[in-house]
């Protein structure tokens, strides 16, 4: 990218920041009694990969949902933003949809600065390549590091400041985190700035565990391959045929549980972390959580976080939304 070197800005976290956090994560988790791992771990190289053809899946309704309320609302949504902007988004991975914000962000005339946040620094590398190639007028600042820290690393905004946090990310924190996470963002949002939240809506059981548990098993793929990275950066020993993915809606708190289940009784050893871990037949390992909203619920999460919903969107099985919401001061 030395040829745009102008135009795109780069921050990351010491390169060894994230392997010494995942192997705390490991040992951490599959220490604990029931064992975990914790999804934002999902997305290395292969991992990103992965959920590029999750999102392409028919029973993965959510990237189709949420793309067709950004064909519908993105220009005007670019309407209401006058003078310099700048677009920043959690979570980037290969911003298919954000280029839709983008693309009429500039046809409205805006001077446009794109944040995208993104855990895996390749997905980043990827998409801002291909994003300064398509967009000339496009200038970018990529922060390489997940939620928490990545809030520390935001460069000053120029203009107005529209947060994009898409694909319902925000189900993978429980609802007391979700809270916490929207109000740290609301006390840096100005008067003029605004969040455009993605939200999935509960539903029935059947729809949403398809959708966690497709026919072509690139989910189970995606789930195992937290034990794949595990095998390739810390020296693990895991058979990853093994391990079962298994996907159940829990009805009662309105979420999706992901989880690996131990086909065996089996020892595992981790090179790096000089340690041998158990497993009973039929243990398992909850890699993820995504929780599930109704309408009340988007407006409990709002108030309590410090904002209001000034607009909100569904698609036209009104499976899905976006949010638009700003502080309240």
């Amino acid at each position: 990218m030395r040829a745009d070197a102008e135009r795109l800005e780069w921050i990351e976290i010491p390169g060894d920041h994230e392997v010494r956090a995942f192997a705390q994560a490991v040992r951490e988790g599959l220490g604990a009694s029931p064992k975990f791992l914790p999804c934002r771990f999902f997305y290395d190289e292969e991992g990103s990969r992965l959920f590029e053809a999750i999102c392409e899946l028919d029973e993965y309704y959510l990237t189709r949902a949420e793309r067709e309320i950004l064909e519908r609302e993105a220009a005007s949504l670019a309407a209401r933003f006058t003078g310099p902007v700048t677009l920043i988004e959690l979570g980037s991975g290969n911003a298919a949809k954000t280029r839709l914000l983008i693309e009429a962000f500039l046809r409205n005339g805006a001077e446009l600065r794109y944040v995208p946040v993104d855990v895996c620094r390749t997905a980043l590398q990827d998409s801002c390549r291909a994003l300064l190639r398509d967009f000339p007028p496009l200038k970018i600042c990529a922060v390489a590091a997940e939620y928490w820290h990545a809030l520390k690393l935001l460069p000053p905004a120029a203009g107005r400041k529209l947060v994009l946090w898409l694909g319902s990310n925000i189900g993978n924190l429980d609802r007391p985190e979700a809270v916490r996470f929207l109000r740290c963002l609301a006390q840096d949002l100005g008067s003029d700035d605004r969040l455009l939240l993605g939200i999935d809506l509960r539903k029935e059981a059947s729809t949403l565990e398809r959708a966690y548990d497709d026919s072509q098993r690139v989910t189970a793929q995606f789930n195992r391959n937290l034990l794949a990275r595990i095998n390739r950066e810390l020296g693990g020993h895991f058979d990853v045929s093994r391990f079962a993915h298994r996907a159940v809606y829990r009805e009662d708190v309105g979420r999706i549980e992901m989880y690996l289940v131990s086909e065996a009784r089996q020892t595992v050893r981790i090179d790096a972390l000089d340690w041998e871990v158990a497993f009973l037949e039929g243990e398992e390992i909850h890699t993820e959580n995504s929780y599930k909203y109704s309408f009340e619920e988007i407006d409990e999460l709002a108030d309590a976080a410090g904002l209001r919903i000034e607009a909100r969107w569904l698609d036209r099985h009104s499976r899905f939304s976006l949010n638009l919401l700003r502080a309240v001061r």
